[in-house]
């Protein structure tokens, strides 16, 4: 059954609260609907009482229902072994080099997390990031086969019962200020190995040349071809010149980390 609890308006808001049970679902939705009203809209809001219609009730419950009904796809690592021809050429290739949009080494994905690398592939399948070989790569592939490869990388080259990563060498003093000032432990954890997200990347002991080009790509994504759309790591990059940010990545990549580049047989 569904009710109408009425409106309430606060502010220069009006908020309808109604709450649903869908049938065989046995838990009771709270679903809030919430529109910005200009000041003739709330005057009028504040003279009427109003209830939801039986058909637009019964629309707020059954997307309620649904939308937890939806299933994660889960990456599968041995299938993963079987969908990536498109990536040994560049990232089963040890010291392999990009030459777009300036010289540098691909990254090192053997180890990365599954979560980012998921995360990265959809971005360029969105268009969020624009380098064209990784789109067009990332275009002809489902959510399935992102989960798959993205579930391969992060086991490959992994080795079971591995030492802990070293305590991290100390910056210098200009370096350790420079990174204190973009907060990247905050994100990347202990050695820059540790992200506190499993979306956000391991990048100690990555490739300095290829950070310091990423870390150019967020800040100026202002190009049809190259450039990577995140917000949180624009505003940090915009604080730096070139120069900081080549020496962030220079310290950064000389960490031990757990990323590496497993060769791989060219004729899989």
């Amino acid at each position: 059954s569904v009710r109408s609890l009425g409106i309430s308006c606060r502010s220069e808001r009006v908020a309808v609260w109604t709450t649903g049970r869908a049938a065989g679902c046995g838990q009771a939705g709270l679903i809030t609907i919430a529109a910005d009203l200009d000041q003739t809209n709330l005057n009028c809001a504040r003279k009427m009482k109003t209830t939801l219609s039986p058909m637009f009730a019964a629309i707020v419950v059954a997307l309620g229902a649904a939308m937890p009904a939806q299933a994660q796809v889960t990456g599968d690592a041995k299938a993963g072994e079987g969908k990536i021809a498109m990536c040994i050429g560049c990232h089963g290739i040890i010291g392999y080099k990009s030459s777009f949009p300036e010289v540098y080494h691909v990254p090192k994905i053997s180890g990365q997390n599954a979560k980012y690398i998921a995360a990265v592939l959809e971005a360029y399948k969105k268009g969020d990031r624009k380098h064209p070989s990784m789109r067009g790569i990332a275009t002809t592939m489902s959510e399935q086969d992102i989960a798959d490869v993205a579930a391969y990388y992060s086991q490959h080259g992994v080795k079971e019962g591995a030492p802990e990563l070293p305590a991290a060498r100390e910056p210098s003093a200009q370096v350790a200020q420079l990174l204190q000032k973009g907060a990247c432990v905050s994100c990347h954890g202990d050695n820059y190995s540790k992200p506190i997200d499993p979306t956000y990347p391991k990048i100690g002991g990555q490739y300095s040349d290829y950070l310091y080009m990423a870390l150019k790509s967020y800040r100026d994504n202002t190009h049809h071809t190259w450039g990577r759309a995140n917000p949180v790591m624009a505003g940090m990059a915009k604080q730096f010149s070139n120069a900081e940010l080549k020496a962030m990545a220079t310290y950064i990549g000389s960490l031990q980390g757990d990323l590496k580049t497993v060769p791989e047989s060219r004729f899989r």
